[in-house]
């Protein structure tokens, strides 16, 4: 996380600030990480999860996780959240707000003070965008002494981070977490995990 605080204005994502990272490798996982570092510092975070993507198993403690029945449900828990004023740090997964809803949530953060991240295709309003790419090439493999196929232990990504004139970018390491299992630990949610 330092190499990601690193590239971001003030070190970290601004409070009263709506960003935007587009969907893609890496970026769930490092705003989880992003919610864990605000709980371990002792404020509150939480995690919007529109999209019913993210069960149990792979959940840890700490952040509020927050499974709205639609999407709508989801924009007006990150508006109210938000505006609260109570949590340090907002992501909001799988939904791609219109206009009127980025106005809402950018008034929302701006309102309570708390940093807001959507990851979603649209960044109108957004003070920050923020994209991710895997680099196929450096992923770290362990190899297996018996010829078995090797297993990528961590995967390197290029984080670029956008705003008006200015622009920056690094490239940093993260694990991969394998979960042996492979059905939707809840009924009626499909297994998105890959």
């Amino acid at each position: 996380m330092i190499a990601l605080d690193a590239i971001l204005p003030d070190g970290g994502f601004q409070r009263g600030r709506l960003a935007v990272w587009s969907p893609g490798p890496g970026a769930p996982a490092l705003l989880r990480s992003a919610c864990l570092r605000v709980v371990a510092e002792g404020e509150r975070g939480a995690w919007i999860d529109a999209t019913h993507t993210v069960t149990g198993a792979c959940w840890k403690e700490g952040p509020l996780l927050i499974r709205p029945d639609t999407p709508t449900a989801g924009l007006r828990a990150a508006e109210e959240l938000t505006r609260s004023g109570g949590f340090a740090l907002v992501v909001l997964d799988g939904v791609d707000p219109d206009p009127t809803a980025m106005v809402r949530l950018s008034r929302a953060a701006n309102e309570g003070g708390s940093a807001l991240v959507l990851l979603s295709h649209t960044t109108s309003l957004a003070s920050l965008r923020l994209a991710s790419c895997p680099l196929p090439a450096q992923y770290v493999r362990r190899r297996s002494p018996l010829g078995e196929p090797d297993v990528v232990t961590a995967v390197k990504l290029r984080v670029e981070a956008r705003a008006s004139g200015w622009f920056a970018a690094t490239e940093l390491a993260i694990p991969v977490w394998y979960d042996d299992q492979r059905l939707a630990p809840e009924y009626g949610y499909p297994d998105r995990r890959g």
